[in-house]
């Protein structure tokens, strides 16, 4: 996944591509069972606008992250909410991923916005955000795929 520093300052933006079709990637998105595999355990996550569901972080003092659908359109976009109500400062933000075929294979485009960059403690907790996808969640993302 490479950052792109011409995007949005206040969002992070990562894209990929990956050699598996839409279809596998979406996949790993979705399925709860992949899901857990490369984020989060998510506790009533379905792919269909309007549903609520959480994702729980062992062993943080913010254990949880709570989600809504907001656009799913398989193998074309997921976007969600995600909220950790229980921050000092709680922020809502959104996370979506977008896919495209190309060639035999898919790019994928991460997207996370809601971020005040104006606050520093906003601009403190996107530049973090932007280094665990980075340097955690999305090279296991494409592990999962890859299987």
């Amino acid at each position: 996944m490479i950052a792109d520093p011409q995007l949005d300052p206040a969002a992070v933006e990562l894209g990929g591509f990956y050699r598996q079709p839409p279809h596998a990637v979406w996949r790993a998105l979705t399925e709860p069972d992949l899901l857990a595999r490369w984020l989060l355990r998510p506790t009533g996550f379905a792919a269909a606008v309007g549903t609520h569901f959480r994702f729980t972080i062992a062993d943080s003092a913010i254990d949880e992250i709570v989600c809504e659908v907001l656009v799913a359109r398989p193998c074309e976009q997921l976007t969600y909410s995600w909220v950790y109500p229980q921050a000092e400062h709680p922020a809502r933000w959104i996370v979506e991923w977008k896919l495209e075929p190309q060639g035999g294979g898919t790019r994928l485009l991460l997207t996370q916005k809601g971020f005040d960059i104006a606050d520093r403690r906003q601009q403190m907790m996107r530049n973090a955000m932007e280094r665990g996808w980075k340097r955690l969640v999305l090279p296991r993302l494409g592990d999962v795929i890859h299987q």
